[in-house]
């Protein structure tokens, strides 16, 4: 069992950080047949269940073998949103240690029954972007491969009543999934895998503020995943300024590891562009950002700014979006505008978990004064 000792949680082996391998190993070392593995697999990825006493088709003594040796962990939810025209979903997951990480239910985006996601890699950013609430409180610590998974887990057991499956992940949440590379890509493998989720690489997108050398490690990888850039700026000055991740990967070395990935792998590129009223709106940057682009298979996504607390910024007046977007198709690149969904539930990453923390907060100071609830 020392082979497992990276994967323990409260001393146990913690089934949920495993990789398919690493679950027929499991069993070869249990004394199991190896296709006990998919059994396992399936009870926790297709049926939903995280007891073994519920495993029916394992013996009793097994189950009981796997209580000794084995966990099977899931997130507390500690809040679920629905927005008011029922096609947004936010969910906000608690810890075992008290964090709090978010993600989003979309079905809106690809067909009838059909979801897609948005999922947190870490608990809080280190990246600090001016405009995005994710990273106000800082990076507290980044999640584990189970957490990552378990929150497609959770979604998918919320969802299935109603007849819905999750088809498309979006690792766009809470942190910069690059930052948590290894936890990052060991999640793809396991929601992938087809004895469970079955959600195909090409139904991944992971997205970056623009390590370049995580970039080049998933060019590395060769797995068809779908990769999207946060962009926001089309000159260094201000792209310093609003992301300060700039200041060590400028965006030509950016450019260039885009290259070279969409020429390994063959993907289009999704460059995410956030608008900021009279910071990054004008048409002189929608043409510059469209002349950059060209001769890479991109798509821009423009994405109206969800106003943030304590952020100095406006968002664009849809006029200038969609002047905006007119310009930037105008030197050849496909160039969308996100359509807003869910503002009335704070979906916006990290909205719902700093407004939780916030008044967590102010409920602890009313304790420690001494005053009655409001």
């Amino acid at each position: 069992m020392d082979a497992f000792t990276p994967h323990l949680l409260d001393g146990k082996v913690n089934l949920k950080n495993l990789l398919p391998t690493e679950m027929e190993q499991l069993m070869l070392a249990l004394g199991q047949p190896r296709y006990k593995w998919q059994q396992i697999w399936r009870w926790m990825y297709v049926r939903l269940v995280d007891r073994f006493e519920d495993m029916t088709d394992l013996s009793k003594d097994f189950r009981r073998k796997l209580e000794e040796v084995a966990v099977i962990p899931s997130m507390g939810l500690h809040l679920h949103q629905q927005s008011e025209a029922q096609d947004t979903d936010k969910f906000l997951f608690k810890m075992a240690d008290g964090s709090l990480v978010e993600s989003v239910k979309m079905k809106y985006l690809v067909g009838h029954g059909r979801i897609a996601i948005c999922i947190s890699s870490q608990v809080g950013c280190a990246m600090a972007c001016s405009f995005c609430a994710s990273g106000l409180a800082g990076l507290q610590r980044n999640l584990a491969t189970w957490e990552i998974v378990d929150q497609v887990v959770q979604i998918q057991k919320a969802v299935e009543p109603l007849g819905q499956r999750v088809a498309n992940v979006v690792y766009m949440g809470i942190g910069e999934p690059f930052h948590n590379y290894e936890a990052v890509l060991r999640s793809t493998r396991i929601i992938n895998c087809g004895e469970g989720l079955g959600i195909g690489m090409r139904h991944l997108t992971i997205s970056t503020s623009g390590l370049v050398p995580q970039i080049r490690q998933l060019t590395a990888e060769k797995l068809p995943i779908r990769l999207a850039i946060s962009l926001h700026a089309t000159n260094n000055e201000l792209r310093n300024q609003i992301m300060p991740v700039n200041r060590k990967w400028p965006i030509e070395e950016l450019l260039v590891a885009c290259r070279e990935y969409q020429e390994a792998s063959g993907r289009r590129i999704t460059f995410e562009y956030v608008l900021l009223e009279g910071v990054n709106d004008s048409l002189a940057e929608a043409e510059a950002l469209g002349r950059m682009l060209r001769g890479l298979h991109v798509l821009v996504n423009l994405i109206p700014w969800n106003p943030v607390d304590g952020a100095p910024y406006e968002r664009s007046r849809p006029g200038r979006i969609r002047a905006f977007q007119e310009k930037v198709e105008a030197q050849g690149p496909k160039c969308t505008v996100r359509q807003e969904k869910g503002a009335d539930i704070e979906a916006a990453c990290g909205q719902l978990r700093l407004r939780d923390m916030a008044g967590t907060a102010k409920s602890k100071e009313r304790r420690q004064r001494g005053d009655r609830p409001a």
